[in-house]
């Protein structure tokens, strides 16, 4: 191969693959016109993928260490990811996964919340704690605090120390957290100190409780098996310098034959409303084709938010279409929403583990799905009970 036919090569694989990244990015987002349900819309396409990370983090731009223009990184997901309004932009703390399985943070912006994310210019870089080092590092929630803080609580990922030989896959979780005034530069602060298991979804309420941090917790007996843990808590820290959680108990356990026997946990912190406090969570529920996790809504007292107020039964989304293929099949999960000032909400999610999605709604809206849809009665026959309920009310306005 002649110095000719290598530099062909390299610029045609170069600018194809430019344009077709800058054809990716540029995609306008429109809404889903299928039949919905009116509480919120799904937009068409996913709004990040392992396709939207910069070609400057796969590849090696040199011609002469690089001739065939070959990826040298590779990326196997861009999902669960956190979010927030920051300097009037729509940002996404996004999970990326590489091909060698580390995950770790990177921030996309948009303009308009839908379409158009672009990836910053560098993965977010996150201070270590010496001699204990993450493993692997995902799953963060973002939280712009009134004590002036965003602070960033995610779930980092250590081999299990007393695991038995042999044994390459048992590990302890626990909430690592961060905080930050820029979003560039992570201050580390020690991980979560806990005395009800492992933590894997712990998230900041936006507000301080009796001058005190409240934390919304899972906690469970191991990584993967829940055992007598499970359910979402609510607990209390004096200081974030030295995270130590008190008072800790379940507001919202797990139920049988719901869509949260299994498991459930908080996704992103919750929205304030005059009706009261709104959350949004996951539950999970085992099948004959493994764990389905779906999303769903409930409410919290205005005023003791370890009060759950309203909770409509059943899932408020679940995958659909392109949604249930991925890496882990038939999931959904959220751990960032946006409400703008006029009321508009912006739920991100992500489907089988593998890419990001935008739905949106407003916070009315929301409220009313909340407020006012029938709660789960636990049986067959309640629930057959209240769909007549609802046909024998019509009847008197058709």
């Amino acid at each position: 191969m002649n110095l000719m036919n290598a530099t062909d090569i390299f610029l045609k694989r170069k600018n194809e693959l430019e344009e077709e990244y800058k054809s990716l990015v540029e995609k306008p987002n429109v809404p889903v016109k299928e039949f919905n349900n009116g509480i919120y819309t799904r937009y068409q396409n996913p709004v990040l993928t392992n396709q939207h990370i910069p070609l400057e983090w796969k590849f090696d731009f040199n011609p002469e260490s690089n001739p065939y223009f070959l990826e040298r990184i590779g990326f196997n997901a861009a999902f669960n990811a956190g979010a927030i309004k920051f300097n009037g932009k729509y940002l996404l703390c996004a999970r990326v996964e590489g091909n060698d399985r580390k995950s770790f943070f990177a921030i996309a912006e948009s303009d308009n919340g839908i379409d158009h994310f672009k990836f910053w210019d560098k993965p977010c870089v996150i201070p270590q704690i010496e001699g204990n080092p993450d493993t692997n590092a995902y799953d963060m929630r973002l939280v712009q605090h009134e004590d002036g803080w965003i602070y960033g609580i995610f779930c980092t990922e250590r081999k299990d120390p007393n695991a038995p030989a042999g044994d390459t896959s048992s590990a302890i979780a626990n909430a690592g957290i961060v905080r930050t005034k820029d979003l560039i530069n992570f201050e580390r602060l020690p991980d979560l100190i806990s005395n009800t298991g492992q933590q894997r979804n712990v998230v900041l309420h936006p507000e301080f409780i009796n001058g005190k941090y409240a934390l919304y917790t899972r906690p469970q007996d191991g990584f993967i098996d829940v055992g007598n843990g499970g359910g979402i808590g609510l607990g209390f820290v004096d200081d974030m310098t030295n995270p130590i959680v008190k008072d800790e108990k379940i507001i919202f356990g797990k139920v049988y034959h719901t869509i949260y026997e299994l498991k459930n946990g908080l996704g992103p912190a919750p929205i304030k409303t005059s009706k009261g406090w709104l959350h949004l969570a996951h539950g999970v529920r085992n099948t004959a084709a493994g764990l389905r996790y779906t999303l769903y809504m409930f409410m919290t007292d205005l005023n003791d938010i370890s009060k759950v107020i309203h909770t409509p039964a059943g899932h408020f989304m679940a995958p659909e279409n392109q949604e249930r293929v991925g890496d882990v099949s038939n999931v959904l999960f959220s751990n960032g929403w946006i409400a703008d000032d006029d009321g508009k909400v912006y739920i991100y999610y992500a489907s089988s583990d593998t890419r990001m999605h935008v739905a949106v709604s407003d916070v009315e809206r929301l409220a009313d799905y909340v407020m006012k849809s029938p709660e789960d009665q636990y049986t067959t026959a309640a629930s057959v009970q209240t769909i007549i309920n609802l046909i024998e009310h019509n009847k008197k306005f058709l």
